[in-house]
C-alpha cells in the first residue's frame, strides 16, 4: 500500500532540514505548484511519498496552506495519510532542553479564547469550537521509539500554539500553569491540526528545541543545533511514519 505524507514547516530553513533528512529520493524537477502561491518539494518511492511544504509563520497561514495542499490531494486522487507539522520551538524548562525533540501528545491553541477577571477562559468555555487535539498514541509511541533507538533526547508531552511568542517570565509561568504538561511552543502546530482534522487526517507535531520558553535572549537561542536535530529525527522516523496506521 503506497503511504502518502504531508509535512508541513513555517519557513524555508526548517524545509531544508526536513528534506536533508529523507532518505526517500527527492523527484527530479523542482517543486510542484499549489494553488494559493505554494509549493511542494516531492520525494518518492515506490512505497511511499513525503511532500515537504513551507506554509508560513501562524496558525492561520498553516491551516489555509494545510487545507490547499490536502484538498488538492484529495481533488488529484491521492489523499494523505499522515500529516505532521514540523520545525522549530521554544522549550519549556525542565522539559524540553535546547537541541532535543519533542513529540506532540497533544496540540493546544493556547491563546484562543478570552481574558477575563478571572483569568483566561479556553474557547471551549465561551460555548465556540476547541482548542485541543490529541494525538493517538498509536502515532505518539512509534514516533518516540524511534527517536529512542536512534539515540536522540527527546520527550513526549503538550506542544503549545500561540500566535505571540512568550518573551517574559511571567507569560511563561502563567502558561506552564494553564498547562502543566506543557514541553514546547510554536506558532503552527494548531491551524495544521484544524486543516488535517476537517480531512480526516491523522495528525502529528515535531518540534526541535533552539531555544528557552521565557525571557528573550537571542543570544542564548541555539537554532542550527535545533536545525540538525531536526534533520536527524526526520531520518530517524521516516520509515516508521510510512509504516504506522495511527487509529482515527
Amino acid at each position: 500500500m503506497h503511504r502518502r505524507i504531508l509535512i508541513v514547516t513555517a519557513v524555508a530553513a526548517e524545509a531544508d532540514s526536513v528534506a536533508g533528512g529523507l532518505a526517500t529520493p527527492a523527484l527530479p524537477g523542482g517543486e510542484l505548484p499549489v494553488p494559493g502561491g505554494l509549493a511542494l518539494r516531492r520525494h518518492h518511492a515506490p512505497d511511499r511519498t513525503v511532500d515537504v511544504l513551507v506554509g508560513g509563520v501562524g496558525p492561520a497561514a498553516a491551516a489555509a496552506a494545510t487545507g490547499a495542499v490536502l484538498t488538492r490531494g484529495a481533488l488529484a486522487g491521492e489523499p494523505y495519510g499522515l500529516v505532521v507539522s514540523a520545525g522549530i520551538a521554544g522549550g519549556f524548562p525542565g522539559r524540553a532542553p535546547l537541541g532535543s525533540l519533542v513529540v506532540a501528545d497533544a496540540i493546544v491553541a493556547a491563546d484562543l479564547g478570552a481574558d477575563t477577571p478571572e483569568g483566561f477562559l479556553p474557547v471551549e468555555e465561551l460555548g465556540f469550537g476547541r482548542s485541543l487535539h490529541r494525538v493517538p498514541p498509536a502515532l505518539t509511541g512509534p514516533a518516540a521509539a524511534a527517536l529512542a533507538a536512534a539515540g536522540l533526547p527527546h520527550t513526549t508531552g503538550v506542544v503549545l500554539t500561540v500566535s505571540t511568542v512568550t518573551g517574559g517570565a511571567a507569560r511563561a509561568g502563567e502558561l506552564a500553569a494553564r498547562h502543566p504538561g506543557a514541553a514546547a511552543e510554536a506558532m503552527e502546530g494548531f491551524g495544521v491540526a484544524e486543516a488535517a482534522a476537517a480531512h480526516g487526517v491523522a495528525v502529528l507535531e515535531l518540534r526541535a528545541v533552539s531555544n528557552a520558553v521565557g525571557p528573550r535572549d537571542r543570544a542564548a537561542w541555539r537554532i542550527g543545533d535545533a536545525l540538525g536535530a531536526l534533520r536527524r529525527a526526520v531520518t530517524a522516523l521516516e520509515t516508521t511514519l510510512s509504516e504506522v496506521r495511527p487509529c482515527s
